[in-house]
């Protein structure tokens, strides 16, 4: 039975948040499942007082309150902890890639504490489970470890049903290989300038992917329309999207001077 080979810690983890924006919306809740090298488990699950109300709609889904939560640290005050934990480990989630780890940078970034994710590697298991069977995480559960998902949106149960789901698909499916490097490399979708891919690679070249200029070249917009680039820094673009857009705008500048 193949079985999921680790070079260095794999941190397996769930949100629950307030609601779907990566840019407006908190983390309320995070489970961390961090799996070693050895197969050694070790677990960390953290309530978080966000800041703001939590909208009755998304209570309704994971059941936390702001009475729950009200003495509960904010996340700036759990964020130094919550790195060391993850320091040196490579990362998995459920719809991960697209949701978890964004809002997970953006909530580093608002805290002034980068959350360094160069030499990463990222699992998306809900990327595997829908390029090959297209269900959600309680099907999943259901349908890789004939298990019931009990307490969903739960981050812990959550957290725990994706690592039991990810080490159960290598089991079932021969053509996938069990080194991290090579299930990052099956889950990534199109390379993206930031997390929230505003901006995307195409042929080695920054591209907007949204808006009046999706498919041009960020820079070359921001050179016949500078102002573009404020008026980004402006709008509610999620915090990474900014770092990353000024990052080639200042570069851009250094090859002026």
């Amino acid at each position: 039975m193949p079985s999921l080979q680790l070079k260095r810690p794999l941190a397996v983890i769930d949100l629950e948040t307030t609601g779907t924006n990566v840019a407006t919306d908190r983390i309320i809740e995070i489970a961390i499942i961090k799996v070693m090298p050895d197969k050694s488990i070790q677990q960390k699950t953290k309530r978080i007082n966000p800041g703001m109300p939590i909208p009755p709609a998304t209570t309704a889904i994971h059941g936390i309150s702001d009475e729950d939560v009200k003495d509960c640290p904010t996340f700036k005050q759990a964020a130094n902890e919550l790195r060391q934990f993850m320091d040196n480990c490579d990362i998995a989630g459920y719809n991960s890639n697209r949701f978890d780890i964004p809002l997970l940078v953006e909530e580093f970034l608002r805290t002034g504490l980068e959350f360094d994710v160069k030499g990463r590697k990222f699992i998306d298991v809900q990327k595997i489970f829908h390029l090959m069977e297209k269900r959600t995480l309680s099907a999943a559960y259901k349908f890789y470890c004939d298990k019931n998902l009990e307490n969903a949106h739960s981050a812990e149960a959550d957290a725990l049903a994706t690592y039991e789901i990810l080490e159960a698909q290598l089991d079932r499916y021969e053509q996938l290989q069990s080194e991290v490097e090579h299930l990052a490399e099956f889950t990534k979708e199109e390379e993206y300038v930031d997390f929230a891919r505003r901006m995307i690679m195409q042929n080695g070249v920054e591209t907007f992917n949204f808006g009046k200029y999706k498919g041009r070249a960020v820079r070359e917009v921001l050179k016949i329309e500078p102002q573009y680039y404020d008026w980004m820094m402006k709008a509610d673009f999620p915090l990474n999207t900014k770092q990353k857009l000024t990052d080639i705008y200042h570069s851009m500048m250094l090859k002026k001077i």
